[in-house]
């Protein structure tokens, strides 16, 4: 068993603050889901194991290092620690890479903060059958809830951070991308564009802060603003069920 003043568990821990994240180029993965598709990815640098999360996965943890649970916990950033942790390197890709396949659905988030939504944008964005996922500014997708969250779908798509908003806008249309912003106040409402047969055509889907939504500029700078009908009484939809049903009246339309 590693001791918990190995220098590799100090190397790990030092992971769950963002600046030690980007400097280091690595993140962390906890729970088995997101160690099973991280290590189908080829991303993992190292693994971490309890006795227990050994004898609970024995397929996952053949080259893991033996931790006791406190250090496990010290790994963790959710409520829960799942004693497995991997370190994996960092999977972000650059803009122009994202977007040289020309892709046909791209989620981004501008100035979110709340890393669970991230991380289930991340995930529905996957299950839609997007290509890439853009964080521009805000949250930090390797933010361990963030992660998990994900379900492993941060291994699945391509991922892009550091991005600013307008040079995502610049580099959308050269793609071949109409970019939408979403916004309680848009112009066009989401069924209006599903019926008229708009969401057919290669789309890049723009998602704002969770309490101030997108900035006024990148709303007057997209191709549409759009709202999602609200047909009861709620007075607004939680940004990551927002993002769910407008990705998935792209990915709908786009199979039709």
């Amino acid at each position: 068993m590693l001791s918990s003043s190995n220098a590799r568990l100090a190397a790990a821990r030092r992971l769950t603050r963002r600046p030690a994240r980007r400097d280091a180029g690595r993140f962390l993965a906890e729970g088995a889901q997101a160690v099973r598709e991280a290590l189908a990815a080829e991303a993992v640098l190292e693994l971490f194991a309890t006795a227990e999360a050994m004898e609970r996965h024995p397929e996952l943890t053949a080259d893991a290092a033996e931790i006791n649970a406190k250090d496990a916990a010290a790994l963790s950033e959710t409520v829960t620690p799942q004693g497995l942790v991997a370190v994996c390197r960092a999977v972000d890709v650059p803009l122009v890479t994202a977007f040289a396949s020309r892709p046909a659905l791209v989620a981004a988030l501008v100035d979110a903060n709340d890393p669970g939504n991230a991380g289930t944008i991340l995930r529905t964005a996957d299950a839609a059958g997007a290509s890439a996922v853009v964080f521009a500014g805000g949250v930090d997708p390797y933010n361990g809830k963030a992660v998990r969250a994900s379900a492993g779908s941060l291994f699945h798509l391509d991922v892009v951070v550091g991005v600013e908003v307008g040079e995502l806008l610049d580099a959308a249309r050269p793609a071949g991308l109409r970019a939408l912003a979403t916004t309680g106040a848009g112009d066009r409402d989401l069924d209006e564009l599903a019926d008229a047969g708009e969401l057919a055509s290669p789309t890049l889907w723009l998602f704002g802060n969770e309490a101030r939504g997108l900035p006024a500029d990148v709303v007057d700078t997209a191709d549409a603003s759009v709202r999602v009908p609200i047909h009861g009484r709620a007075e607004s939809l939680n940004l990551a069920a927002a993002a769910a049903i407008c990705l998935y009246a792209s990915a709908r339309a786009q199979r039709l």
